[in-house]
Formats: structure tokens, C-alpha cells, sequence
């Protein structure tokens, strides 16, 4: 695949029309009925919705994770749907980075090989990959902790080396589903505090899915979905919760 590169006036991500169907006939499942969308390089935008409405299957297109049925999905002004396997596989590896909810950590392995773990797929030196995981653990407040397994990890701790591990490669989108879903109050704060970090000073352009107005309102922008549609689509005012109200020591 060539290089992906996009003039200044185009949007980063643009949906136009898309419809993804699952079965057929009297079975078929609409997820998502016609979604035109764009997000810029650099924004943070939240993605919300009931569950069903079609957000998880947006964000999987988006992600390269599934294809529409129908529609147009430009990345940086390139096709997607005419990419072939391979290249969106690459597109993944090289321009997308993914947080979940559930962490996926790999459990008998540090911190630090975690976060390498990207970088073997790219073929990259042993001291180059060792060099950049430290850097990202760095990042996420974490070298210090770059020996421990996920079991000696608290759950806030687990996620944000999750985040290390899929910004250690500097994609140019952060895909995050519902990021903050297994953590609490104070934690999901902190960690949302890292991700507008992440946005505001490395310049990375943030999809994130939740179900919490609180999470959301770190974000620029809110789009809703319902029933597979784009509801509502708002930039946001100034952020609900400012980062020094929930100001900490780290991650516990």
C-alpha cells in the first residue's frame, strides 16, 4: 500500500452513506442505515448511543475490523472497500492504534513486552522496540513499572499500558472502547486526563466509544447514534470536568 497522505482541506476519516446489513431477508439486521460522517486530524470525539444503535459497528468499520455493506469509507482520501486485505491490514498496523475495555493484555508477560508487542509486527529491532516501549511506558507514567506482569498491575495501571502499547507505534487515530468501563470514578478520570493529553500534545486524533456523559465531556465533539443513524452531532463547550478537579499522584 502507498503511502497515505491528504491535503489540508480533506477530512482524515469520511463516511459517506454507509450501511452495513447483517443477514438477509426477513432476518436482516440494519446496524447502520446510511452514515455520513467526517472527523478532522486532531480532534477528540466521543461516539455515544443505547446499545444496538450502531456505534460498536461504526467504530469496527472505522477500525478496518469489519466492512460496509454498501457506502464509501475514506481514510486520508483513499478508498478503504478498495484496499485489499492485506492493505487494510497494514493501514491497521501502521495508522490505527486500539484501546478496549477488557484491557487484552498478555498476562504471563511485563509491562514492557506488552508494549513491544506491536513493534515485532513491524519487524523492528530488538534495542529500537525495547527503546520505544520504554518511551511509551514513559508517556503513561509507567517505566518504573515496565517488569510487572498484568497481575501485579492495578486496573487503572493495565489500561494505561494498554494505551502505551497502542500509541508505542504514534498512530494517527486512537480507537478507545469504553476505555474507562472496568475502572472506577477516580481512575476512569485520570485515565481520561491521559487520553486528552495524548490529544492535546502529541496532536493524535481520538475515536472514543462510552456510555458515560462524564467521559464524554473530556472530548470535543459528541456524535449519537440511535438506531443506526447518526442522531446528533455537537462540538462541546468547556470540558465538564477540568483535569485539575481530579488531580492525583497516578494511576493506584
Amino acid at each position: 500500500m502507498t503511502a497515505l497522505n491528504a491535503e489540508d482541506n480533506l477530512p482524515l476519516i469520511e463516511l459517506e452513506g454507509v450501511r452495513k446489513v447483517y443477514g438477509a431477508g426477513q432476518a436482516a439486521m440494519h446496524a447502520l442505515r446510511g452514515i455520513n460522517l467526517k472527523i478532522r486530524e486532531g480532534e477528540f470525539v466521543a461516539v455515544m448511543g443505547p446499545s444496538g444503535s450502531g456505534k460498536s459497528t461504526c467504530m469496527n468499520i472505522l477500525g478496518c475490523l469489519d466492512t460496509p455493506t454498501s457506502g464509501i469509507y475514506r481514510f486520508k482520501n483513499i478508498e478503504v472497500g478498495k484496499l485489499t486485505r492485506n492493505q487494510r491490514a497494514r493501514l491497521r498496523r501502521f495508522y490505527l492504534g486500539f484501546v478496549f475495555q477488557g484491557f487484552n493484555l498478555l498476562n504471563r508477560t511485563s509491562a514492557l513486552e506488552n508494549v513491544e508487542l506491536p513493534l515485532i509486527y513491524r519487524h523492528i529491532p530488538s534495542g529500537m522496540r525495547r527503546k520505544l516501549a520504554l518511551e511509551a511506558l514513559d508517556v503513561v507514567g509507567l517505566k518504573e513499572w515496565k517488569s510487572h506482569t498484568p497481575g501485579e498491575l492495578s486496573g487503572g495501571q493495565q489500561q494505561r499500558v494498554a494505551i502505551a502499547r497502542a500509541v508505542v507505534t504514534k498512530p494517527t487515530v486512537l480507537f478507545a472502547d469504553e476505555p474507562t468501563g472496568n475502572l472506577d470514578t477516580a481512575r476512569s478520570h485520570e485515565l481520561m486526563d491521559l487520553l486528552t493529553a495524548l490529544n492535546r500534545d502529541q496532536e493524535m486524533t481520538v475515536v472514543m466509544v462510552t456510555h458515560e456523559p462524564d467521559m464524554a465531556a473530556y472530548a470535543k465533539r459528541t456524535i449519537r447514534f440511535l438506531d443506526g443513524l447518526v442522531e446528533t452531532d455537537n462540538q462541546n463547550g468547556e470540558r465538564g470536568h477540568n483535569a485539575l478537579e481530579h488531580t492525583s499522584t497516578g494511576l493506584a
